[in-house]
């Protein structure tokens, strides 16, 4: 099988990098080393010492929401990021990540407003937005930003 129809997936579990025929996406593959599901329809909570893991070792686009627990917004989005990422988790990766927990990562990407929604593709940040969306707006700006 050449490598153009192996997907690589970073586990949420023990961040080990798995390749997976694309065409297995949908079949519930396991991490090679810790059998967790690679795919599980729910947005994987990342921290400073992961994250750069799931953004630069993902073939699938990463979608990641910068929250943090005091944060209103924040709080209304939460179930709106949840339900996407079940909807669309053959299609991409959704990652949350706490901005007071991991200051590290959110000055690094330099986020000044939270909620914050960015899309990396192959490690390189494609596009970035701030603020809240209902859920169709969510989609539909999702749907404009993914390879």
């Amino acid at each position: 099988m050449s490598d153009a129809q192996l997907t690589q997936i970073v586990c949420p579990s023990c961040t080990t990098p798995n390749r997976v025929p694309h065409q297995r996406l949908g079949d519930r593959p396991l991490c090679g080393k810790c059998r967790t599901p690679l795919i599980s329809g729910h947005p994987i909570n990342a921290t400073d010492a992961n994250f750069r893991r799931f953004i630069d070792k993902s073939d699938l686009p990463v979608v990641v929401d910068f929250w943090a627990t005091w944060c209103g917004p924040c709080q209304q989005f939460a179930p709106v990021f949840s339900q996407v990422a079940g909807e669309m988790a053959n299609q991409a990766v959704f990652v949350k990540l706490d901005t007071e927990a991991n200051q590290q990562t959110a000055g690094a990407f330099q986020i000044r407003s939270i909620p914050t929604l960015m899309v990396f593709h192959r490690g390189r940040e494609i596009a970035r937005l701030s603020g809240a969306l209902p859920k169709p707006q969510f989609v539909q700006w999702l749907a404009q930003q993914l390879p």
